[in-house]
């Protein structure tokens, strides 16, 4: 049998062909691999391809040979990621605002990548981001990095803070730049934050990811590890409604009995409820930073939940309350 011009390469086409073409519904015969491979220019006796696809198993690719009536067919087993795997991998992409919308097509295309063709096909089936509101800013990747780098050099950085103004432009917040201590980056609310130490105030902060710009790391050596050390990122989370500061507080609520899930959803399992006088109500105390957008929350559940404690909080909330009331008047 004359060899064909690629023969070098029929062990990565090979693979192409394995990966690409096969998983645990579709198997390919002998025949249809030598096939396969001519489609590359290249030839293949049976005797040298089962050669190949032990060459392939000891690379890592989980060949798998069955038998099939008198024949042998063969796909690829086990992957690096298996479809359910990857499916909720697109899923966080496309939920995410912090990634643009071209990068989550980008994403989602290499990791259609990873899979046979008709696997790809079902997770292409679920890319549905046009018209999602995505963030505008491309340059969060490269934001993120430098973040990631000033982290493992123990540096901090400096960047502006921007904000958006009635022309539907960013503008900075203020005129000078913000110097902060990087510690950690996490995901809340469907948005990138960056936590770290502010050593003017001496206390731990977040900003948005991609409202920073302008960001480069400094000569000066990171602060507030003492700070960081005792920090709980999920429990700043959850006191922090919409990742919006406020002075942080400890409210009693009260609430209807059939309202526990979403206090339970918000607030986690570990909250201490006990009942309260009147039937089918019970109460908790949970930390909140007092923000507007904590009280929104509250207002947003009517009433199947009361503010019983303190009472400065009571009082602001009342003083919401009718503040909105002037408003609709």
């Amino acid at each position: 049998m004359p060899k064909g011009s690629n023969q070098k390469l029929k062990l990565y086409y090979l693979s192409r062909i394995m990966l690409e073409k096969t998983d645990d519904d579709h198997s390919l015969s002998m025949a249809e691999i030598q096939e396969k491979l001519e489609g590359y220019n290249v030839t293949a006796d049976r005797k040298s391809l089962y050669d190949d696809m032990e060459a392939l198993r000891v690379l890592g690719i989980d060949v798998i040979g069955e038998k099939e009536g008198r024949n042998y067919t063969y796909h690829v087993g086990k992957k690096q990621f298996d479809i359910a795997e990857l499916k909720l991998l697109v899923d966080a992409i496309q939920s995410s605002k912090f990634i643009t919308e071209r990068k989550t097509n980008e994403l989602i295309k290499k990791l259609t990548g990873l899979v046979s063709e008709y696997e790809a096909a079902q997770l292409k089936r679920q890319v549905v981001v046009q018209g999602r509101v995505k963030t505008m800013n491309e340059s969060i990747y490269y934001i993120v990095d430098d973040i990631h780098t000033a982290i493992i050099n123990n540096r901090k950085i400096s960047f502006d803070y921007l904000k958006w103004n009635l022309q539907k432009k960013m503008e900075r917040r203020k005129d000078k730049k913000y110097v902060i201590s990087p510690w950690a980056l996490t995901w809340d609310d469907e948005n990138y934050y960056m936590i770290g130490f502010d050593s003017e105030e001496d206390k731990i902060k977040h900003y948005r990811v991609d409202k920073m710009s302008n960001i480069s790391l400094t000569g000066e050596r990171r602060e507030g590890k003492d700070h960081f050390m005792k920090f709980d990122i999920a429990a700043y989370s959850k006191m922090n409604f919409g990742m919006f500061g406020g002075e942080e507080v400890r409210v009693k609520l009260q609430f209807r009995d059939e309202m526990v899930g979403v206090l339970l959803d918000r607030f986690g399992k570990d909250i201490t409820i006990r009942p309260v006088g009147k039937n089918g109500w019970s109460e908790t105390n949970v930390d909140v930073a007092l923000s507007d957008q904590f009280l929104g929350w509250i207002f947003s559940l009517g009433s199947g939940i009361k503010i019983a404690g303190p009472e400065k909080v009571v009082e602001r909330f009342k003083e919401e309350i009718h503040d909105l009331d002037k408003i609709y008047r």
